[in-house]
């Protein structure tokens, strides 16, 4: 009975750190509080829990939660020290990636490629929406964070705005074509994939494989559909110039990067997926092949030292709130453990087992990673994972699929709580009503197509019937 009532106020935590996401709170300060009261309630449960509840769950058995054994210290240490330190590879992969991206802006790479994109769909707008869709997807399989987004953004938006586009359209268009590059992107993979394992553990679970298996479909699943409903959008709404000389943050005519080095914004990621290749090397390659070939390193040696420490300075002031959250997540996932059993107690019979059955309950309630809620990564997801993850048996690959669409596609793409999205809706004076009616259809459809990706590509049961 003790079991039960801590799972029932542990539960209403959990509806309670939904709220707060919800509300746009800060996220780190949210996991910070939830991770304490997530380990002051289970310990304190094993003081009154029947034995039989204590010997079925390993995990709980301190022997003597207030003794001097030291187990308790030992756990303690695990949540609020071992667990932060364990993810030092991704905070590692996120700093280059922003410093990459940084370079990528700095050298006008990201900017003429987008430029020249433009330039080959001549007048015709669907075609040059189709082929900026493509390139930015591209381009944000490398780059990430609210700096680049935006650095592109101020790009992408006058040209299709001042090509008759809407602006309500033309900035959904640009959102959606963004969340789809992020399907493939290292940094973004090895963030999520830390939620699910360690950095040692499912050594084979790499970008190549998931790229293989699932990320390409989900990619393309996701730009061919913010393609083609963009296209019906703007064939029902009325074109508008009114933007067509109102290009802010392109007054200033900026020189062309070399044509050569247009490849560079997919060199880390083509390098990762077809050779192996690590990811930082892969970041640093291109990017001071870029600083040369674009003629940024013909400085002093001091010059060019300087200027490598501002755009890593730049890339890691971009990732800055990423990476507090980022600090307290692992104590998040690790004091889950703890207190999963008491969530078994309450939901062990609720929760459904069946891989098809999620994937039906997850692309109904697809609204749910919107505002931070819980089915994303980036907002209460992690206690839904914690949950599903120890109440059900599920593999790595799935679970991390079925959480990446509304974390990716719903979260990063189409909610007005995710900060470029933010950004886009004051730079260009949409208001929140008018981009949510184009996104969400898109979430739906995208999901539910990317559900049935998940299904039939990841599910021993989807794989039989699909051969």
């Amino acid at each position: 009975m003790v079991e039960f009532i801590i799972g029932i106020i542990l539960l209403l935590t959990f509806f309670g750190l939904a709220y707060y996401c919800i509300k746009g709170h800060n996220l780190m300060i949210g996991f910070l509080v939830i991770t304490i009261i997530w380990t002051v309630l289970p310990l304190l449960g094993t003081l009154f829990a029947s034995s039989d509840f204590l010997a079925a769950n390993e995990v709980l058995q301190y022997n003597g939660v207030l003794g001097n054994d030291g187990l308790v210290k030992k756990i303690l240490n695990n949540i609020y020290q071992t667990a932060p330190e364990g993810w030092g590879t991704t905070l590692v992969n996120v700093c280059w990636g922003a410093w990459f991206g940084r370079v990528m802006m700095d050298t006008g790479i990201a900017s003429t490629l987008i430029r020249k994109t433009v330039e080959l769909g001549g007048d015709k707008p669907i075609v040059t929406i189709t082929l900026l869709n493509i390139v930015t997807a591209l381009i944000f399989t490398a780059m990430t964070g609210a700096g680049p987004v935006i650095a592109i953004g101020v790009i992408v938006l006058p040209i299709l705005m001042s090509l008759g586009v809407p602006k309500a359209i033309a900035l959904f268009s640009f959102m959606g074509s963004v969340a789809a590059g992020i399907y493939l992107n290292p940094v973004n993979f090895a963030q999520y994939r830390a939620f699910f394992i360690q950095p040692d553990q499912m050594p084979d679970f790499t970008l190549s494989w998931y790229a293989a298996h699932w990320g390409y479909a989900a990619l393309i699943i996701m730009l061919v559909v913010t393609t083609i409903l963009t296209g019906i959008f703007l064939k029902k709404s009325k074109t508008s110039r009114a933007w067509a000389a109102q290009t802010r943050g392109a007054s200033t005519p900026q020189k062309d990067a070399p044509l050569y080095t247009l490849i560079l914004p997919i060199v880390p990621v083509v390098l990762n997926i077809a050779l192996g290749f690590s990811v930082i090397g892969g970041f640093v390659l291109a990017g001071f092949a870029g600083l040369f070939l674009c003629g940024r390193m013909k400085g002093t040696f001091k010059e060019n030292c300087q200027l490598v420490n501002k755009l890593y300075y730049d890339g890691v002031v971009d990732t800055a709130p990423l990476v507090g959250f980022l600090l307290t997540l692992p104590m998040f996932n690790t004091v889950a453990t703890y207190a999963s059993p008491y969530f078994t107690v309450v939901l062990g019979e609720v929760i459904p087992t069946s891989e098809l059955v999620i994937c039906i309950v997850f692309a109904v309630l697809i609204f749910m990673g919107l505002f931070r809620g819980p089915l994303t990564l980036v907002g209460c997801g992690a206690a839904t994972l914690g949950v599903l993850s120890n109440v059900a048996s599920f593999s790595v690959p799935f679970l991390y699929a079925i959480f990446a669409i509304p974390t990716i596609t719903v979260n990063i793409g189409s909610c007005i709580t995710q900060s470029w999205v933010a950004w886009g809706l004051a730079y260009t004076k949409v208001e929140s009503s008018d981009f949510l009616k184009l996104s969400i259809p898109n979430a739906y459809v995208t999901g539910i197509l990317q559900y049935v990706a998940v299904f039939l590509m990841l599910t021993g049961l989807g794989a039989a019937w699909y051969i």
